[in-house]
């Protein structure tokens, strides 16, 4: 294995063959140029008066002022953009000039070209409009219009990305046992389009050398950098090394990157071969840490990222000797960046969906603490990073549906499932922004108990979603009392629904001892209710709206006041009072009633603590 700086290197002695095309200038936005762009005639190409007025010989008006008026023995009325007549060289405003019949008399003079526009003034012929490596923005392409160019000369290069794999199906095609749905060279396309490649997705090929040889040559000879997804790994059916050896060179098998250690940098004549690794998130490391910058160094000018300082949220461990790059959901909290990492598994593919940002731990480091300000790379524009808000907490399906309605409000809802008491420590931190929760007290009061202990003279504000349903999830109907002897999926430690579950065994007198599976966790409802759905488990405990999505059958268990705790310095944010004024839309109320198990009655009702 390389290390990610030394295979890069290696990698940086093949560039990509780049190539110049011509295409509509209409189509050019984003797109580099390959050669400067010149006028091909200049703009105005006459003079033209740049007022409404008259057109007068300047020699004409001197003298005149207040005391000596001056009536003008040739002049010629003339509106903006009209073209001055050859014998005139300066417009006088009409709002200066005293008409009787047909003269004009002034009361003061006028320089030579005073309103007019000469010829050339925007741009002359033949100069140059834009260089050579300029990106091309959409004001770029109203002024190049207007000065007669009609196509521009673009660089870009043709990407070949072919999908090997048995196991792969088409998108759209629901994947049985075993199958994938093909998805990394869609990201590719997608990723290279961005940077003027113009790429090419051959078909789905199967694990069989003979096929893989066939297929590479072929894309090889056709393009300009060759892709090849999966196989690159040390399995069985991992036949991308082997092929591009017979075919070429590898110059690097494995890099150490974390995730996208299997990758392969190689060659087929002077055209450079990625492999990429068959993880989505993997691929996704390797398109962005080694394919951008193979581009740049190849011709292609390609925007660096920004650069924030965040404080991390938790520790992240990573192996001394790996480059790891880990994906964060960012926000301003206060005068402050937060950064929470998300899931760190190479095929959780929404991990990169939720993300706004990631981190990359250097080979020499072993992990960053929780609390640590550390270098974070933005993959979205600052501005878009600043409407994030970070909730942290429980879990419920209704959170889904109100980071839409407050998209609306231009505000970036990420939310991260660590349980009602994961939450609340979030939120004494001030790692989050808001913390949904569902805490019941031996009281039996919600929420507020747990406020004065775990954040004891902190002023928070409770926000109420609604009052939920919790209940047994199964394929058979059972109920409480059913679970002893019967596989269970539960929620994580520190979670409202697992608290509840506790608390309503001890009610009955069931032992956690008399449940198999009690220990095993989900982190949302809609995994408990999936892990049943598909036979994992017989039962677990979720909310109605989770059972009833995936049609499984529900047995009521207890209702809940299920809230979300917000600092009461953070109410007056833009952000937070969308989230509220959302919470109290008959929108959300809608959402309420259409997904079931929900008691709106106590919907956007606010306490405080103290």
């Amino acid at each position: 294995m390389k290390k990610l700086d030394e295979a890069f290197a290696i990698l940086a002695q093949i560039p990509i063959p780049l190539s110049v095309k011509m295409i509509p200038l209409e189509e050019s936005a984003g797109r580099i140029t390959a050669r400067p762009v010149f006028a091909t005639y200049s703009v105005p190409e006459v003079h033209l008066a740049a007022m409404d007025g008259i057109a007068v010989r300047s020699e004409d008006t001197l003298g005149a002022s207040e005391q000596s008026p001056v009536t003008l023995p040739d002049a010629t009325r003339i509106n903006t953009g009209n073209v001055v007549p050859g014998e005139y060289d300066a417009v006088i405003m009409i709002e200066d000039v005293w008409i009787e019949g047909t003269t004009y008399t002034i009361r003061k003079p006028t320089s030579p070209w005073q309103h007019v526009r000469p010829a050339g003034e925007d741009i002359a012929e033949s100069e140059m409009v834009v260089p050579s490596s300029h990106r091309i923005r959409p004001s770029d392409i109203g002024a190049l219009a207007a000065y007669g160019v009609t196509e521009m000369p673009v660089l870009g290069f043709r990407a070949g990305l072919i999908p090997t794999g048995s196991e792969l199906v088409l998108p759209g095609t629901k994947p049985g046992p075993g199958q994938v749905v093909e998805s990394n060279t869609r990201m590719a396309a997608s990723w290279l389009t961005s940077l003027g490649g113009e790429c090419t997705r051959y078909p789905l090929t199967p694990d069989q050398p003979d096929v893989i040889r066939s297929i590479v040559q072929k894309v090889a000879k056709e393009n300009d950098l060759v892709i090849i997804s999966a196989g690159s790994s040390a399995g069985t059916k991992d036949y991308t090394a082997d092929v591009i050896a017979e075919l070429g060179e590898v110059l690097v098998h494995g890099v150490a990157i974390k995730p996208g250690k299997p990758v392969i940098l190689g060659k087929i004549g002077n055209i450079p071969v990625l492999g990429l690794p068959g993880y989505p998130l993997s691929a996704l490391t390797v398109l962005r840490e080694i394919a951008t910058p193979l581009v740049r160094i190849s011709g292609i000018p390609v925007p660096e990222p920004g650069i924030i300082s965040a404080r991390l949220t938790s520790t992240l461990h990573s192996d001394a000797g790996t480059d790891e790059f880990v994906l964060l959901s960012v926000g301003r909290i206060g005068p402050s960046w937060v950064a929470t990492p998300l899931s760190r598994g190479s095929g959780v593919q929404m991990s990169a969906v939720r993300s706004n940002a990631y981190l990359r731990i250097i080979s020499s480091l072993e992990g960053y603490e929780a609390g640590e300000t550390v270098p974070v790379t933005l993959n979205v524009s600052e501005v878009q990073a600043e409407e994030s808000i970070l909730v942290t907490g429980s879990h419920d399906p209704v959170i889904d549906h109100l980071a839409e309605l407050v998209r609306r409000e231009h505000v970036e809802l990420h939310s991260n499932h660590v349980g009602s008491m994961g939450g609340l420590i979030a939120l004494k931190r001030n790692d989050c922004h808001a913390a949904p929760i569902h805490l019941l007290a031996p009281n039996g009061d919600y929420n507020i108990p747990f406020l004065e202990k775990y954040l004891p003279r902190e002023e928070v504000s409770l926000i109420c979603v609604a009052g939920r349903e919790q209940g047994i999830v199964s394929r058979e109907g059972f109920s409480l009392e059913d679970l002893p002897g019967r596989s269970f999926i539960n929620r994580q430690k520190g979670s409202g629904t697992r608290m509840l579950l506790d608390h309503e065994l001890k009610l009955r007198g069931i032992s956690k001892d008399e449940i198999p599976g009690y220990d095993r966790e989900a982190t949302t409802h809609i995994g408990v209710a999936l892990a049943v759905k598909t036979g994992e488990a017989d039962a677990g405990l979720c909310v109605y709206s989770a059972a009833h999505a995936l049609g499984l059958p529900f047995v009521p268990v207890a209702q809940e006041r299920y809230e979300i705790a917000i600092r009461r310095e953070h109410m007056e944010d833009p952000r937070i009072q969308a989230i509220v004024g959302a919470i109290r839309s008959p929108r959300f109320k809608e959402v309420l009633n259409n997904l079931g198990g929900y008691d709106d009655s106590i919907t956007g009702v606010l306490r405080q603590v103290p």
